[in-house]
C-alpha cells in the first residue's frame, strides 16, 4: 500500500488540509470551458425533452422519477433560455459541483493542492462527470449529492463532530427528489459501522437526528409514492428485468466510467480507506462502497449507475494516496500527467459532441448523443403528416407516439408547426391520458403496425422516419401513420399503449 505524506498528521489531528481555492478554480473554469462550448450542439437528449414537458406542469412526483429533475429542467428554461444549452445549464452547475467537491473531499482526507488539484482534475474529466455536466438527467443533481453528504460524513467521522450528521440528513432529504437511490448511502454507511465501527457513533444523538431531517425533509416524496401505489418500485423491477447477465462486465463498465488511467487510483483510495492508519475513522466509507456494490450487483446488475455516487469521492481519497506516491518516488508527475491527459482527451472527445453532427452519425459509436439526433425531421414528418388531413378531420385529430421521447420532441419543436394534441403511453405520460372519444382519426408515431391494424378500422404508413443520416435509433425506419375508426371507444383501447420502462 502507497505511504501517505505528511498530510497524515493533520489527519490525525481532526484538520483538514486547506482548500487549494485558487487552483482549484481553475480547475473548475476549466472544466466550464470545456464543457459549455458543446452544451447547445445537436439536440436535447430523449430524457431532457420528457423533463421539459413535464416541467411544464409541476408536481410533487411522477409515475417515473421524483420532480427535482423536471423543475431543474424548467428552471433552466426560465433563467437561461428554452434553448438546448439553456435546458442543460443546471446540468453544467451540477458538474462543477461535483468538481469542486472532490477538491474538497481530497483537503478532508488530508491531501494538498496537488492532490486536491489532481483530484478535480480526475474526477471532471471521467466520462460520469463529463456526462452529467453535458446532459440534463436524474444523476446530475444525484451525484452532487453524493459528493456533498461523503464529505460532511468525512467531517462528521475524522473530526469527531456529530453536528455535520445534520448535514448529510438534510442533503439526503433534498436528494431524494432527484433520485431515491441516495439512500443507499447512509443505509450502507451504517451498515459498515455496524461492521466495522466506529460504534460510538452509532450512539451519537446528532446521527439518528439527521436521520430524522432526511425523512422529515422526504415526506412529501415519500408520502406521493405511497398514495400512487410505489410506482418508484414498478419503475425499477421494469429496469432490471432481463438484464442480469450486465453483472458480469461490471469491471470494464466501472473502468469506463472514471477512465481506464484514472481506474487504479480508485482502488488506490478504495485500499486506503480500508487500510490506512490516518483514515481509520472514514473506514466506514470504503466498506459501504463495498456492500452497496455487492447489494445491486446481486439486485439489479444492469444498474452500475445506482453506484456512480461512490465513485468520485474513492476517486479523490486515491488522488490523496497518488500524491503520496508520487512524491517518494515510485512514479514521476510528468510521465502520470501525460498519460492521464491523453486519456481525459479521449473521454472528451467520445463523451461531448465534439465534431458536426453528419460526421458523428458516421461514426460507429452509441451513447447518449445518439439520443439526440434526428427529433426536428421527426417533427416534420409528424408535422406534414396532419398538413395532409383534410381540414374537417385535423379538427378530429390526435397524435399518440410510442415514447416519452418522441412525445417531448413533438411537444417542444413544434411551436412553428400547428399540431393536435400529443399523447403517449410511456410512464407518466399514460395517466394524461386517454384522448376523448371524439378522437378518431390519429396520426401514429412509431407505434407497431399491427397493433395498429387491430385497433383501428383503416390504418396506413405514410412516411417512415428519417433522422437524414441513416443513423440506427429508435425511431429511425419506423412508421408515421394515419389511423381512423378506433373499433373500441378509447377507455378500453388505452391500456394497450401502456409503457413502463426507460426510452
Amino acid at each position: 500500500m502507497p505511504v501517505l505524506t505528511v498530510q497524515d498528521v493533520a489527519t490525525r489531528a481532526g484538520t483538514a488540509a486547506p482548500l487549494a481555492r485558487g487552483p482549484v478554480a481553475v480547475v473548475a473554469v476549466l472544466y466550464a470551458a470545456v464543457v459549455l462550448p458543446f452544451a447547445g450542439r445537436y439536440g436535447l437528449m430523449v430524457d431532457e425533452l420528457y423533463f421539459r414537458m413535464l416541467g411544464d406542469e409541476p408536481r410533487w412526483g411522477y409515475f417515473d422519477q421524483p420532480p427535482l429533475a423536471p423543475l431543474l429542467a424548467k428552471a433552466g428554461a426560465v433563467v437561461f433560455g428554452d434553448t438546448v444549452s439553456g435546458i442543460r445549464m443546471p446540468a453544467l452547475l451540477c458538474g462543477v459541483a461535483i468538481v469542486v467537491l472532490s477538491a474538497l473531499i481530497a483537503a478532508e482526507l488530508g491531501g494538498g493542492p496537488r492532490a486536491q488539484v489532481l483530484a478535480a482534475a480526475a474526477v471532471g474529466t471521467s466520462v460520469t462527470t463529463l456526462t452529467i455536466g453535458h446532459f440534463l438527467l436524474t444523476n446530475s443533481p444525484d451525484i452532487v449529492a453524493w459528493c456533498a453528504v461523503t464529505l460532511f460524513a468525512l467531517r462528521a467521522l475524522l473530526r469527531g463532530d456529530g453536528r455535520w450528521w445534520l448535514a448529510v440528513g438534510v442533503t439526503c432529504g433534498v436528494a431524494t427528489y432527484a433520485k431515491w437511490v441516495i439512500i443507499l448511502l447512509p443505509l450502507t454507511l451504517l451498515a459498515a459501522m455496524l461492521l466495522m465501527g466506529p460504534w460510538q457513533e452509532l450512539r451519537s444523538r446528532w446521527l439518528w437526528a439527521g436521520a430524522g431531517l432526511t425523512l422529515v425533509i422526504g415526506a412529501p416524496n415519500l408520502l406521493y409514492q405511497a398514495v400512487n401505489g410505489w410506482p418508484q418500485l414498478v419503475m425499477a423491477r421494469s429496469l432490471s428485468d432481463g438484464h442480469w447477465t450486465d453483472g458480469v462486465l461490471f469491471p470494464v463498465d466501472l473502468a469506463m466510467l472514471v477512465g481506464p488511467a484514472v481506474a487504479p487510483i480508485l482502488v488506490a483510495g478504495l485500499v486506503g480507506l480500508l487500510r490506512h492508519p490516518a483514515w481509520r475513522p472514514a473506514r466506514p466509507l470504503g466498506v459501504a462502497y463495498l456492500v452497496g456494490t455487492t447489494l445491486v450487483l446481486v439486485v439489479a446488475p444492469s444498474g452500475i449507475d445506482y453506484t456512480e455516487g461512490y465513485l468520485p469521492p474513492l476517486v479523490a481519497a486515491g488522488c490523496v494516496v497518488a500524491d503520496g506516491w508520487l512524491d517518494r518516488g515510485r512514479a514521476r508527475w510528468p510521465a502520470a500527467v501525460s498519460v492521464l491527459s491523453l486519456f481525459a482527451v479521449a473521454q472528451v472527445a467520445i463523451t461531448l459532441p465534439v465534431v458536426p453532427e453528419r460526421v458523428y452519425a458516421q461514426l460507429p459509436l452509441t451513447s447518449l448523443t445518439t439520443e439526440t439526433i434526428g427529433w426536428p425531421q421527426l417533427v416534420g414528418q409528424v408535422a406534414d403528416a396532419y398538413a395532409a388531413l383534410p381540414a374537417d378531420e385535423q379538427s378530429r385529430a390526435i397524435v399518440l407516439t410510442e415514447n416519452y421521447g418522441e412525445a417531448g420532441a413533438l411537444h417542444w419543436l413544434a411551436d412553428d408547426r400547428p399540431l393536435p394534441q400529443v399523447y403517449s403511453g410511456h410512464n407518466e405520460l399514460y395517466f394524461r391520458g386517454p384522448p376523448p372519444d371524439t378522437a378518431d382519426v390519429v396520426i401514429a408515431v412509431a407505434l407497431p403496425e399491427d397493433r395498429l391494424a387491430r385497433d383501428f378500422r383503416e390504418c396506413a404508413a405514410l412516411a417512415r422516419i428519417d433522422n437524414g443520416y441513416g443513423l440506427e435509433t429508435r425511431e429511425h425506419g419506423r412508421a408515421i401513420s394515419v389511423c381512423r375508426g378506433p373499433r373500441a371507444p378509447w377507455a378500453e383501447l388505452w391500456p394497450r399503449y401502456r409503457l413502463v420502462g426507460a426510452y
